[in-house]
């Protein structure tokens, strides 16, 4: 790792650390303070959450750049940068880092250092770094005649009061996020409208590049729906989320009395709805495949639908023979009315025929490791992590399968709670790489921290919007206290 410092080792603790010894004078030009955000404010509604992550300490200045040139020296015992920049890169955080180093008794610079490494150095050298690959990639997308893009949301909180939403395009047929729209809620008047808002801005930033689009496959979103209709953008739904939906009406079916017998049915049914979507070539014969279900189940094998007229498996005689189902019967009724519901078949015949969301669902499991749920960012903060997410999912998505030493590929056995009891065979992959973490130290290093102005400049450049608290009166805390510790001594 390539550091600042020349390398002591400690006489008291088996540990290899780095010392400042020099001092660094730099002059800046004049800006305004990189926006990290105002204060935040945990909400209420999330009374578990941990210390906000980013909170700038240095924002009661009005700004670490003055007007006028100043010179920055940075105090040798605090100015560790050899462990800051590692630390963030990485996505971990710091206050994890200072209870780690507490535990082992290990002195560590203080966290208005880190924020200022952070805002100085690291925050512009990701965005940096982040514009420099996209670029390159949209270059390449402009080349192509037709793209295929996958588009989902993220939340940063379960339930309906998000504050902020990550929407993510990711070129389905390479598997690589192309980018990422960080929308607050109050931009757009509350966390529902966020999905449609990041999804707007995605396609016209697509759009600005020159990136000429043949399909986009998302979920079922309604807004999504009428805006990619008006916008005249041909659609596709994700089949899992389909059948994520169908799957769970039917569970409710079968708990009824009299339709235990539908359960035995919840298996093909779904492999069902996958194949419709996989051997389709057309929305009038997925919704015909779709329909053959209801006579399958009967024991009737051809079909009115000259789209689909019969079935294409052979001739075979059933072993359980009270699997059928008779029209007319109570399991048939129920089965029929989820089935041939006119939202679900009009669904149906627009699921996707060739990719799927699930790299964005794995992307956004790696967003967890950089941004977990539980913890609050300021906007800047947020967008910078996404960014350090999407570079490592981008390094990764194409890891090959690992072998042992005779050359035979691993795999592994998992239990998926959502399998209940079933199993299923995974291939185990490579171990992760991380050069865009090499890459961002050399960029910090050789460039950033040597003149950081032209970068800084970039991230000033980013629109931030206000915090959510910014709209209501924000009380002197003396007056504050006094008015809470009168309350409680009535």
């Amino acid at each position: 790792m390539r550091t600042l410092q020349t390398h002591h080792r400690s006489v008291c603790v088996q540990t290899e650390t780095t010392l400042s010894s020099f001092d660094v004078s730099t002059k800046l030009v004049s800006h305004t303070a990189v926006a990290s955000s105002t204060p935040l404010k945990t909400s209420s509604k999330r009374p578990c959450l941990d210390l906000e992550e980013d909170e700038d300490i240095l924002q009661e200045c009005s700004s670490i750049l003055t007007s006028q040139e100043t010179d920055v020296t940075f105090n040798p015992a605090e100015a560790d940068t050899s462990i800051t920049e590692p630390k963030d890169l990485s996505g971990a955080s710091f206050f994890k880092i200072e209870k780690i180093f507490a535990a082992m008794k290990l002195h560590l610079f203080k966290y208005d250092t880190f924020r200022l490494h952070a805002r100085m150095c690291i925050e512009p050298a990701i965005v940096y770094k982040w514009r420099n690959w996209q670029d390159e990639m949209l270059q390449l997308l402009a080349q192509r005649e037709k793209v295929i893009v996958g588009g989902d949301m993220r939340a940063d909180s379960p339930g309906h009061s998000a504050k902020y939403g990550s929407y993510t395009m990711m070129d389905l047929e390479t598997n690589t996020v192309v980018d990422v729209q960080l929308v607050q809620s109050n931009e757009v008047g509350g966390s529902y409208h966020m999905e449609k808002e990041g999804l707007k801005r995605g396609l016209d930033f697509l759009d600005a590049h020159g990136v000429t689009l043949d399909c986009i496959v998302t979920d079922r979103h309604p807004q999504i729906q009428k805006f990619l209709r008006e916008r005249n953008v041909n659609q596709f739904y994700d089949v899992w989320h389909i059948e994520k939906g169908i799957s769970k009406q039917l569970e409710k079916v079968c708990k009824l009395k009299g339709c235990e017998k539908i359960r035995k049915w919840l298996h093909s049914i779904k492999n069902h709805i996958y194949w419709t979507a996989a051997s389709s070539s057309s929305g009038p014969e997925r919704v015909a495949k779709w329909m053959s279900m209801l006579n399958h189940m009967q024991n009737k094998h051809t079909h009115e639908d000259s789209n689909f007229p019969a079935c294409l498996h052979g001739t075979r005689r059933s072993r359980d023979t009270k699997k059928w189902l008779a029209a007319g019967t109570l399991p048939y009724l129920k089965l029929e009315k989820v089935l041939s519901n006119k939202r679900i078949v009009k669904d149906v015949a627009k699921l996707s025929p060739h990719y799927q969301t699930s790299s964005i669902e794995v992307f956004h499991s790696v967003i967890l490791r950089f941004t977990p749920k539980n913890v609050v960012f300021p906007f800047l903060g947020m967008l910078c992590r996404l960014y350090l997410a999407a570079l490592h999912y981008n390094e990764n998505a194409g890891r090959t399968q690992a072998t042992t030493a005779a050359g035979r590929p691993v795999f592994k056995v998992t239990f998926p709670k959502a399998k209940k009891g079933e199993y299923r065979v995974r291939e185990v992959k490579t171990q992760a790489t991380f050069k865009y973490v090499d890459d961002l130290l050399d960029l910090i290093f050789d460039k950033v921290f040597v003149d950081p102005a032209p970068y800084v400049d970039d991230v000033l450049r980013i629109p931030i919007p206000p915090a959510l608290c910014a709209e209501y009166d924000r009380p002197e805390k003396e007056e504050a206290i006094s008015s809470r510790v009168s309350l409680f001594n009535q």
